[in-house]
């Protein structure tokens, strides 16, 4: 395992370092849909990653957002999102970050998250813990959802689909005590890890928005499920994770809406 950690960290830093000497600076920014962005950068940042770890282990999978879709006979798989908070970057708003994960036989065992405009580094191992900069995280000790800060996010195709979260907003934004919307599903789960949110729920995610942060969550000692409590499937496109003293409540304004 500490070859595969250090290896992910390496990635990581090595992508973000030159995510972060470009910020505001992007050439190009294409268009996957109405308002979901793609950058140069997201491409240079996965070919950065996906190059070193073959380098190191030619026979794994991969499973990126970009490109870098590959299933071999090896038993692990690293999923990648070279650049999470893609909207922010392209307009030069520092929230933005690498995650890497790898999954083993189906499983989540190790998770990289990497900030480079605050230089936090979020390391999570199966059955071993959550670090922040090496340092032990643990989700908060918020006891009520009404003194809660909760974050989320909305899906991309919020102009089309009446599923859109809207709702889901204005029935927490109503209840607790703020709600937060940065723009980075992974960092939002490291947040959660660290204790700085005490919940954070969005919809229509992908598994390389979801793998890295949601063993990051589950290994400080929160709770991750879908909206239903069902456990958490990286393409079940629905996550609730929280420092598990609030899930319950949680759960129970989600099903006031229409998802």
């Amino acid at each position: 395992m500490e070859s595969f950690k250090a290896l992910a960290i390496l990635a990581a830093r090595k992508a973000g370092q030159v995510l972060r000497s470009r910020l505001g600076r992007t050439r190009r920014i294409d268009y996957k849909g109405a308002v979901n962005l793609v950058t140069e950068m997201d491409f240079r940042a996965e070919r950065i990653i996906v190059s070193e770890i073959r380098k190191c282990f030619p026979e794994h999978g991969f499973l990126a957002e970009e490109k870098a879709q590959e299933r071999t006979a090896s038993p692990y798989r690293w999923i990648i999102d070279p650049l999470d908070g893609t909207t922010n970057y392209a307009h030069g708003y520092p929230v933005y970050a690498v995650s890497i994960a790898l999954e083993k036989m189906g499983q989540i065992i190790l998770g990289v998250v990497f900030d480079p405009s605050r230089d936090e580094l979020f390391v999570a191992e199966k059955g071993k813990g959550a670090r922040l900069n090496g340092r032990r995280i643990r989700v908060s000790s918020t006891p009520r959802l009404s003194r809660s800060l909760l974050a989320t996010g909305f899906p991309y195709d919020l102009r089309e689909s009446k599923i859109n979260n809207f709702d889901h907003f204005r029935n927490f934004a109503l209840r607790v005590h703020a709600v937060r919307r940065a723009g980075s599903a992974a960092l939002d789960l490291c947040y959660v890890a660290a204790g700085r949110f005490d919940g954070f729920w969005e919809m229509k995610l992908g598994p390389w928005d979801l793998a890295a942060g949601g063993l990051m969550v589950q290994e400080a000692g929160g709770k991750v499920t879908d909206f239903r409590g069902r456990p958490l499937a990286l393409d079940g496109r629905q996550v609730l994770a929280s420092n598990s003293r609030v899930h319950r409540e949680m759960m129970k304004i989600l099903r006031m809406g229409k998802a």
